[in-house]
């Protein structure tokens, strides 16, 4: 979902470069551009390591309760989700951007585009959330529950903005 998302915005980008009446923000749309091609590789990597480290949370779970690195094992499934979810931040900035600045004709996809990476975050941090019920650890769980609640707050103002964006330029 979030490598949809980024290129989506890859495409408001590409139908805003070098087009007439777009002269002023065509260094930005390149800046962005040139960072999109990673981090489409980033999220597409970071499914892979997910699935990987829920089949590897699934032969711990399998083990007695009691059995020494099944709380590590826990733990550590739920940092991939975690750092997946912070990771995709930058597609919200970039939404905005092209909501804001892109092709008029395409700026509903930046804001579809918006869509999709904040339901991509909701979806890792949801992941992480259900592997928090199984950790113990206190400070572990309160320092995770704590960015995710940064996260989803600035996300929250992101969306915020650019529907208010998407709604001014319509």
């Amino acid at each position: 979902t979030a490598a949809s998302a980024a290129a989506l915005i890859e495409m408001v980008i590409n139908l805003t470069i070098d087009k007439k009446g777009y002269e002023e923000v065509q260094g930005r749309m390149i800046s962005m551009k040139s960072q999109l091609p990673s981090l489409r590789k980033l999220y597409l990597q970071a499914a892979d390591a997910d699935a990987a480290a829920f089949s590897s949370l699934m032969e711990t779970l399998r083990r007695p309760k009691e059995e020494e690195g099944r709380a590590e094992a826990v733990q550590e499934a739920a940092e991939v989700p975690l750092t997946l979810g912070q990771d995709i931040f930058p597609l919200l900035t970039m939404a905005r951007q092209v909501v804001e600045y892109g092709n008029i004709w395409a700026v509903t996809d930046g804001v579809i585009a918006a869509m999709n990476a904040r339901a991509a975050m909701r979806a890792a941090f949801y992941s992480v959330r259900v592997n928090l019920q199984s950790i113990n650890d206190g400070a572990y769980v309160y320092r995770t529950l704590s960015i995710i609640s940064d996260f989803e707050s600035r996300a929250d103002g992101q969306e915020r903005l650019i529907e208010s964006l998407y709604k001014k330029r319509q």
